[in-house]
Order: C-alpha cells, then sequence, then structure tokens
C-alpha cells in the first residue's frame, strides 16, 4: 500500500509546474523544514488538509503516522498560511503551462466565460471571498483566476479583471456590465457578448439621443421573438457602438422571474421598478459584435454558453468543497482557496493527459524494439 501510495504521489508530481520545489522558497512558504524531511513531504501534508478535507489536528496525526512528517495543528495552520503566494504561483503557471492563447477556435474567436462566485468563511461574523474565474470554450480550460476580498476597495466584478487581446469574444452576466469594462476590452481588440444591467449600462442611439428601452421591449409581443438594435454605450467620454439584442421570453419563465422579484420585496427588498418589471420578460443582451458576423439570434445562442462557467463554480463547490472556506483568518482562508484550486488545475491537466496515457500506464521509448530472431516483423493488419 506504501509503494501504491508513493507511485500514485510520483504520477502526481509529474503534473506539477516546473521548478514547483524551488518556488516554495522563492515565494517564501518555506524557509525552514522544520518537522518534514522535505517540500514534497510538506506539500502532501497540506493536500490532505486541502484536498482530502481533514481537520488541521487530523491531517496532523495522518502525516505523523505515514512518516510525512510531525508538525502540530498549530504549526500546520502557520505553514498554510505562508502558502498561499506559492499556490497561487503555481495556479498560474499551470494556467500559463497550458497555452490556451495560442489559438482560435472554429468560430475565429477564442469564446471566454468570466463570472466571479462568492465564497464565505462559517459564522455570521465570517469574512467573504470572491474567486474571479476565466473558462475557456469548449476546451473548458480556465485561463484566468484571482481570489479577493468582497468588501475590499477594488475587488468587485468588473470587465477590466481579465486582460484581452484580438480575437477574444467574452461573454458576461450582468454583474459584469459596466461601461468601463465593455469599453477597456473594446479598446484591447477583443469583443464582448454581456447580460444588460439596465441600471448600470447607460444607451444612446447612434445620433446621440436617448435611447428608451422600454418602448423597444413592448413591441415584441410573441414569445421567442427576437429584436436588434443599433445602440452605443457611453463610457465617459468614450463611446463604444454596438448592437441590443432582445428576446421575449416564454409566458413560463415570464411568470417564474416576476415570482422571484416579489418575493424578494416582500423579504424586505426594495419594492421593484416598473421599468423592471417591463424587463424581467426578457433576454437583454449587448454586444460589440456587428450583423455581418453573427445574427442576433446566433448572439443569443452564444450568450447561452455562458453557463458553464456556473457548472465549473457548482462544481468547485460541491466536488471540491470550495463553497465553505473552514479558517478564520485572511490569509489561511486566501491560501486554502489557492490550494483548491490549485487541485481543481491539476484534476484538469490528470483529465488531458489521461487521454494519452497507454493502458500500460507510461509511454515506450522509441528506438528500443526487440525484434524476434530469424523472423522478420509483420505488419500489423
Amino acid at each position: 500500500m506504501a509503494d501504491l501510495a508513493s507511485e500514485n504521489w510520483a504520477v502526481l508530481c509529474g503534473l506539477f509546474p516546473d521548478r514547483w520545489q524551488d518556488q516554495a522558497r522563492e515565494s517564501g512558504a518555506v524557509e525552514r523544514l522544520r518537522g518534514f524531511s522535505s517540500i514534497d513531504a510538506l506539500m502532501r501534508t497540506l493536500l490532505l488538509h486541502i484536498a482530502h478535507g481533514y481537520s488541521l489536528r487530523e491531517t496532523s496525526v495522518l502525516a505523523k503516522a505515514s512518516g510525512l512528517g510531525a508538525a502540530s495543528d498549530v504549526a500546520l495552520l502557520k505553514r498554510l498560511r505562508k502558502a498561499g503566494p506559492w499556490f497561487r504561483s503555481l495556479c498560474l503557471a499551470l494556467i500559463e503551462q497550458q497555452g490556451v492563447r495560442t489559438g482560435l477556435g472554429a468560430c475565429g474567436w477564442r469564446v471566454r466565460a468570466v463570472d466571479g462566485s462568492i465564497v464565505k468563511e462559517p459564522g455570521r461574523t465570517g469574512s467573504q471571498w470572491r474567486i474571479h474565474y476565466s473558462l475557456q470554450l469548449p476546451s473548458m480550460i480556465c485561463d484566468h483566476l484571482e481570489v479577493t476580498a468582497v468588501n475590499g476597495a477594488g475587488t468587485g466584478e468588473k470587465l477590466q479583471r481579465f486582460a484581452a487581446q484580438p480575437g477574444d469574444l467574452v461573454l458576461g452576466d450582468r454583474g459584469l456590465c459596466k461601461p468601463s469594462g465593455i469599453a477597456q476590452l473594446a479598446g484591447q481588440g477583443a469583443h464582448v457578448i454581456v447580460r444588460v444591467n439596465t441600471g448600470t449600462l447607460p444607451l444612446r442611439n447612434l445620433d446621440g439621443s436617448g435611447f428608451d428601452l422600454c418602448a423597444r421591449l413592448r413591441r415584441l409581443t410573441q414569445p421567442g421573438e427576437v429584436k436588434q438594435y443599433d445602440v452605443v454605450v457611453i463610457a465617459g467620454k468614450t463611446e463604444v457602438p454596438g448592437r441590443l439584442c432582445l428576446l421575449r421570453k416564454s409566458e413560463t419563465q415570464c411568470r417564474r422571474t416576476l415570482r422571484r422579484i416579489h418575493r424578494k420585496a416582500q423579504q424586505g427588498g426594495p419594492e421593484p421598478k416598473a421599468e423592471t418589471l417591463v424587463c424581467a420578460n426578457f433576454v437583454i443582451v449587448f454586444t460589440t459584435l456587428g450583423e455581418s458576423e453573427l445574427s442576433a439570434r446566433q448572439v443569443l445562442e452564444y450568450y447561452r454558453l455562458r453557463w458553464q462557467i456556473e457548472l465549473v463554480f457548482k462544481r468547485l463547490k460541491t466536488l471540491l468543497r470550495a463553497g465553505h472556506v473552514p479558517k478564520y483568518d485572511d490569509q489561511s482562508s486566501k491560501a486554502w482557496l489557492y490550494g483548491k484550486l490549485l487541485v481543481a488545475l491539476l484534476a484538469e491537466k490528470m483529465i488531458r493527459v489521461g487521454r494519452a496515457v497507454s493502458p500500460w500506464g507510461y509511454l515506450l521509448p522509441e528506438g528500443h524494439e526487440n525484434k524476434p530472431e530469424g523472423k522478420a516483423t509483420q505488419p500489423l493488419a
């Protein structure tokens, strides 16, 4: 069993970025190996806690019993606090290693779904954290991640957080629908498809006059009906031309959305505005793509792909149990979250590598075939 565990760890080590042990010292995670024989042993111990979900006390006992190291639960907590920058550097190295920015998809764009998700420490006064994540489609590869405190300055959701380049097509939800972010990505040569937040996105007609959204929406009377309008987004002194794509929801979806809005008001939320009740019956999407590149219906179909990132967050919060931070100070919470993201990226890499691994578990070296003596080698049928 011990040999099997060592063999499995050796396979996992092969997935880590180059110089991952050196990065432990460079990041300040390891100054001296007190209680541990090697950086390997320290990483294995920390992953027992992060990946398997053992408490610090249980991890300390298991590490001592398996010969990995002798450290108390308090010492392990101190190690974890210092490991945050190390885990983050390994995550970024794995993302860079994937080379996700080198190729365009069949559609001619690098399609990226971006979003943020909140995780919370236990207790009424527990700190909240936000994971900012960018997922490339259809490869389902993460090409950007970041962890920030929820209430800190400049830590909210914004498109500017995700650097873009020509060829990118960025899909975002309402929380990312802000003029400054749209303008910045457009200035970098990227295109966006974003769900409209009517409270944060000022729109104008092409001639500069005000755009009456509710009047346009009332023209769509049939479920599934689609219309589009050329508009301009105002971001300070910058104007970003684009299109507004509107879709009338089904009657079932309309009733469901309105129920949710009224329930929120009954639970102490603000009374919904008349404009909110009108917009609830529609899917409203803004894009910088021209009609010659995608029709309005195609834009709405592309926006549906954004749902894949919600499934990623669901997997993080269920399979990896990253939805409830079991820590009680900011430093250890952030390190724990980066550790969870490291586990997720290693799992992604293992899946990719596993598709090419042979049934016997390793690749055959070239040029060392032993041919049967006295017999000619027959080609395979």
